[in-house]
């Protein structure tokens, strides 16, 4: 496994530097966006209009974060699973976007994409949402208010934890997870 440090907003040079498997910390600015949003983002898409946010060279962060407790920047802050946002995703892709993290496998079209726009998945890791949110130094609503939890926030992060899970090549860190496995396996039961 090898560590990684990058800083956004991204270009090819520093997506096609990321191999499925490495261990990321992204210092700068993501977006979040869920279901409910990343189906505004794509109601304005179809219609022709502009999206809220710039989301060229940008990560986008599915989650909605619990409220801030005083003192606090943000609440637990964990992945929510990415499929959901596989139908969504491509177009995002086609505009310049660079990132997505969540949790769970990605579908063919995404994994397609990321390598047709060089862009990257990123995983965090569930049930660690505390300490995610500890490396959020900032958090902001940024467009669709109404939506609370599942608004588009700007976050500042620093050091924030992810693993690359399938890269601008078409490897995908779960598809050979299960195949070292399966091998292991085998081999054990031949002993």
């Amino acid at each position: 496994m090898t560590k990684k440090y990058i800083t956004t907003p991204l270009l090819d040079e520093d997506v096609v530097t990321l191999k499925a498997g490495d261990q990321v910390f992204i210092t700068g600015v993501i977006y979040t966006a869920r279901d409910a949003a990343h189906q505004k983002l794509a109601e304005l898409l179809a219609a022709g209009q502009p999206l809220p946010i710039d989301i060229a060279g940008q990560i986008i962060y599915y989650v909605g974060p619990a409220p801030a407790k005083p003192g606090q920047v943000i609440g637990s802050a964990g992945p929510t699973t990415s499929g959901r946002m596989d139908i969504y995703t491509p177009a995002l892709l086609a505009l310049g976007l660079k990132g997505c993290i969540g949790k769970g496998a990605r579908n063919q079209s995404v994994k397609d994409a990321l390598i047709k726009y060089k862009g990257v998945y990123l995983a965090a890791t569930g049930g660690a949402a505390a300490l995610l949110a500890q490396t959020i130094r900032k958090a902001e609503v940024v467009a669709y208010p109404e939506l609370g939890a599942e608004a588009i926030y700007r976050l500042e992060v620093e050091n924030f934890p992810v693993m690359a899970v399938n890269d601008a090549f078409g490897n995908d860190l779960y598809i050979e997870g299960q195949h070292q496995y399966a091998v292991r396996e085998t081999e054990e039961n031949e002993c």
